[in-house]
């Protein structure tokens, strides 16, 4: 009989997510991954979205003084990695992260994660929902980086759901400097969701990336710019926005935006509860 070829899946910890779920921390053949309820939802294996995520986000805070970031989700790391590597020494990434077990297998040297990154003198670790730390930082940040759902359609734990809507959105822009900018990542492409940001005063554009480098499941990252000057009252409500008549007028915005392609297939991954 041929020898058995297949590695197994080494379980190394687990924790449980606020809504009460198994949160899995595993690694196979070398690989590490965050699974809830036996689904991966990330893993070493595929980051490229991720990494993009914070090149967007952090696009000319290498040259601006004290430049100072908000990273919503630790996951494995490797957006605060990147994040590191796009600014400069004297600036600040504030990495919000609700769950303390993430927090501790990223920081054990042992695994190939972040502990090296949460070290850096830049690098301040707040342990608590990424939306309070927006609601109590008006004016606070040049960039956001949000990695903490599915995205607006597809979320894994219904308290994220705030941070999609336009009151978590406006609590956003409030939470940016001028000129400053906002990128939420979702697993696949949402027009409504866009014209939200729109509404809500952002200049926006939908960037399309694969989970690795050149092949894997499409991913849509949506950027939201602050004008740097005085722009027109941005909307004030909840409310669902509508999509334009044929042949009539959308939304009143001083924004512009590109619509997303439609996004290929992606597999649900994010950990529920950051």
């Amino acid at each position: 009989m041929a020898p058995n070829l297949l590695k197994k899946h080494n379980l190394l910890d687990s924790a449980q997510t606020p809504d009460g779920r198994l949160l899995q921390f595993t690694e196979h053949d070398g690989d590490y991954s965050i699974a809830v309820g036996g689904a991966e939802l990330m893993s070493t294996r595929k980051h490229n979205s991720e990494d993009k995520l914070a090149e967007l986000a952090c696009a000319g805070l290498r040259v601006k003084p004290r430049a100072r970031v908000l990273i919503g989700g630790l996951g494995l790391g490797f957006t605060l990695k990147a994040a590191l590597a796009s600014l400069g020494p004297d600036a600040q990434i504030v990495q919000a992260e609700i769950l303390p077990a993430v927090i501790k297998w990223n920081r054990n040297p042992e695994y190939p994660l972040a502990a090296r990154a949460l070290e850096d003198k830049r690098v301040v670790v707040a342990q608590k929902d990424v939306a309070k730390v927006i609601r109590e930082s008006p004016g606070g940040f040049d960039a956001i980086m949000l990695d903490v759902d599915n995205g607006p359609a597809a979320l894994t734990v219904d308290g994220n759901r705030g941070l999609y809507v336009m009151s978590g959105l406006q609590a956003a822009r409030s939470a940016l400097r001028p000129g400053g900018r906002i990128v939420y990542w979702a697993a696949a492409a949402d027009q409504p969701f866009e014209r939200l940001m729109i509404r809500a005063g952002f200049i926006v554009q939908a960037h399309r990336c694969r989970a690795h480098t050149n092949n894997g499941s499409w991913h849509t990252l949506y950027e939201g710019l602050v004008s740097a000057s005085p722009a027109a009252r941005p909307a004030t409500s909840d409310a669902k926005v509508k999509s334009p008549r044929p042949g009539g007028s959308g939304p009143a915005s001083s924004a512009s935006a590109r619509p997303a392609k439609p996004a290929g297939p992606a597999k649900s991954r994010r950990t529920p509860g950051r």
